[in-house]
């Protein structure tokens, strides 16, 4: 937003009223609008055609997941520029994106959706134990479900045909093989169809486990020189090309099978990453996604960008306190220190690999003594 108004522009906020007292940067804001939690598209697409009445905007950008496809309607609605609804909902269905990466060659664990009984019955004798069942729709480790014998499948597809919404049945699910192994994230910054910027991390743990489970949350940059590093940087280039985003930001999700070490496909989103991986990443390369994205949706030119290759990470989790005290955390290559409330975390940065490691791994039992909460995992989104 700081960005955008610093290129000239208008900065219009359009939220709901729940996040009307977040710290929005309300100096550079020309107009704010909070409609009810519960508004329906259609009310989003009154008040931005009343918007237009006195001011029509002329990019429209979603700032989180879950208003991908609502910013996509208003765009066409406006009939302005940017991602269509069509393609904005490839890049919020889990299935319709496995689909589209299998199809360009990418290994992809074997998935089904939840609605033919006679093809679910088919995958359950064909792939092997265990399952995971999850939301074709959501984001991060909401919902998912893992399974270990069929009849807990037909259980809780039957459990799901039940429920009283019916974007909760399980023609809103899939089932996908589990593919044990570690998780990398790959970003990007994507120009005129081209990847003009990558950053490549691996997380400490699984984002299911940590979800599940609990504990920390890490991720960090991999060596520049890493044989994962490249294979990973081409296999995001070939799944953007096939999904067809021409502007904005990505983020991907890959696994690197423990049993054959192949790299399999999880799941792209058309935003920047959550959990401050934005911070990480300009820690490490000194580009910041949104600011990038920013001036790309606001001069239409080409962006020419030289990161710095050093390496950062985070740890971070939810804590007791409210505004947890880490001043105990002094090392000098603490770059950034999380202010959410009930959330403890660190950014740190160095030109060595091993010590960004060392760090995070010394900080993982202090963590756990010192502010680590556990909460049951949500089964969908707030």
């Amino acid at each position: 937003m700081r960005e955008c108004k610093a290129q000239g522009a208008n900065v219009i906020l359009v939220t709901k009223e729940k996040m009307l007292q977040e710290e929005w940067p309300r100096d550079v804001l020309d107009e704010v609008f909070a409609l009810p939690n519960d508004a329906p598209v259609e009310l989003f697409l009154d008040l931005l055609s009343h918007i237009a009445k006195a001011n029509k905007p002329d990019r429209i950008v979603a700032l989180e997941e879950f208003d991908v496809v609502i910013a996509a309607l208003a765009r066409e609605h406006l009939c302005l520029p940017g991602m269509s609804s069509s393609q904005a909902k490839t890049f919020r269905d889990k299935l319709a994106m496995s689909v589209i990466a299998r199809r360009a060659g990418l290994n992809v664990p074997d998935f089904m959706p939840a609605i033919s009984n006679d093809e679910i019955q088919g995958y359950l004798e064909r792939i092997p134990a265990p399952w995971l069942i999850k939301p074709r729709s959501d984001v991060s480790a909401i919902g998912i479900r893992k399974l270990d014998r069929p009849e807990e499948v037909w259980s809780l597809i039957d459990e799901m045909n039940q429920r009283e919404a019916l974007r909760e049945r399980a023609s809103y699910y899939m089932l996908s093989r589990f593919v044990s192994g570690d998780v990398f994230h790959v970003d990007s910054l994507v120009n005129n169809g081209r990847v003009a910027f990558v950053g490549v991390n691996k997380y400490g743990r699984p984002p299911m486990d940590v979800a599940h489970i609990g504990g920390v949350y890490i991720s960090q940059t991999i060596p520049y020189h890493a044989i994962e590093r490249r294979k990973l940087t081409e296999i995001n280039r070939r799944l953007i090309k096939a999904m067809g985003l021409q502007t904005g930001a990505t983020h991907a999700e890959f696994i690197k099978s423990d049993a054959d070490g192949e790299f399999y496909f999880l799941e792209i989103a058309a935003r920047v990453g959550g959990a401050y991986i934005a911070d990480v990443l300009e820690a490490a390369s000194g580009i910041n996604l949104w600011r990038e994205w920013a001036r790309l949706e606001v001069s239409d030119s080409t962006v020419w960008l030289k990161p710095r290759k050093e390496h950062a990470g985070i740890i971070l989790s939810l804590a007791r306190q409210e505004h947890p005290d880490t001043s105990a955390y002094d090392d000098p290559e603490i770059v950034y220190r999380a202010k959410k409330r009930y959330h403890a975390g660190l950014i740190v940065c160095s030109p060595d690999h091993d010590r960004v490691t060392e760090l995070l791994n010394s900080y993982t039992s202090r963590f756990v003594n010192d502010f680590v909460a556990v909460e049951p995992p949500l089964e969908r989104p707030e």
